[in-house]
């Protein structure tokens, strides 16, 4: 089993159910831009996961790249789902922490393509 790409698989799920949701509850664009989020890095995380096994990332660094992706998504599109069902934040700062770390994901994906040694 390849649980990045399990996790891709569900995120992409939970991204439609979410904006699906977000047109029929109250701060329903929280909902929705969790979503958005979720289904937006689905395929980024796929891709990266099968460039990675092409060897078009160094291997450590790919590995973090993605794991880093995934946490930093699920956490931003966890505390706004949360929120939008009417809840409290997931902890201070979640949603910007998970931002955070999704841009440090993408970062790593680069210096990961970049330090590839595929021939």
């Amino acid at each position: 089993m390849n649980l990045p790409l399990v996790l891709a698989a569900l995120y992409g799920a939970a991204g439609v159910a979410l904006m699906a949701a977000g047109s029929h509850v109250s701060g329903g664009a929280f909902a929705t831009t969790a979503g958005q989020m979720l289904v937006f890095h689905a395929p980024a995380v796929m891709a990266a996961v099968l460039a990675s096994e092409a060897g078009y990332l160094g291997r450590a660094l790919g590995r973090a790249a993605i794991a880093v992706l995934l946490v930093g998504v699920g956490i931003f599109a966890a505390d706004l789902s949360w929120r939008a069902f009417g809840h409290p934040r997931l902890f201070p700062m979640a949603a910007p922490a998970g931002g955070s770390l999704t841009i440090l994901g993408w970062l790593l994906l680069a210096a990961a393509a970049a330090m590839a040694r595929r021939d």
